[in-house]
């Protein structure tokens, strides 16, 4: 072996000594610990990808329909179940008629007892400030987008959900979005096909107790 090649046989040996000095596995990716939490095992997070946003679930519809339904409640009050996406009006007899509704998107769901303070058919959609904000398209509507034409949010009827304080701004109401419903698509109203709504509306007085859970 002449000088040069002596030389470069000690270079390589020293590289390789280090290299063989470290754990086989000191750089593998430890997918089982990934799998369970999501998380390298030295600690470090993984990203989501970008696109890897919540699909919104909706729930399949074939129309409203009469259930067992137990309740304390008088018959004609109104139970709304935010976390099945249905609007319950109780009957007599452990029975209740049972509605799918879209009900409000995260941030702006809402609960409590209120009763129906005021319906309107057709009624005027004025969108409020906040929302303006949130969408400043619809400050052409600030005072108020007529009803009983097609692209009015509220739709064909509504009923206006009033406490000790007034009126809550919260509303039970038709759509102009039927695909909507049974997500949670609204601003914290309920909505409601526009053929529902109109059978509720006939048969809900105002006065009628509502609870929204």
């Amino acid at each position: 072996m002449n000088r040069r090649g002596f030389l470069s046989s000690l270079v390589l040996a020293a590289i390789a000594i280090p290299a063989a000095a470290a754990p086989a596995n000191a750089f593998l990716f430890d997918w089982e610990e990934y799998r369970r939490n999501g998380k390298r095992k030295t600690g470090t997070s993984i990203k989501k990808k970008s696109g890897s946003s919540k699909v919104k679930r909706k729930i399949a519809y074939k129309g409203r329909e009469v259930v067992s339904f137990a309740s304390a409640e008088k018959p004609g009050t109104i139970i709304v179940k935010t976390h099945e996406r249905a609007l319950y009006q109780v009957m007599a007899g452990g029975k209740a008629t049972r509605y799918l509704v879209a009900v409000g998107k995260e941030g702006f769901s809402w609960s409590g007892v209120a009763r129906i303070g005021m319906k309107r058919k057709n009624p005027t959609w004025t969108p409020p400030a906040e929302m303006i904000k949130r969408t400043p398209r619809y400050a052409q509507w600030k005072d108020g987008m007529p009803g009983g034409i097609p692209e009015n949010p509220l739709g064909v009827r509504a009923l206006y959900l009033f406490d000790k304080g007034g009126d809550t701004m919260f509303r039970i109401h038709g759509t102009n979005a039927p695909s909507s419903i049974g997500t949670a698509a609204s601003s914290g109203c309920i909505r409601m096909l526009n053929s529902e709504v109109v059978e509720l509306f006939n048969r809900t007085p105002i006065g009628t107790k509502v609870i929204v859970q």
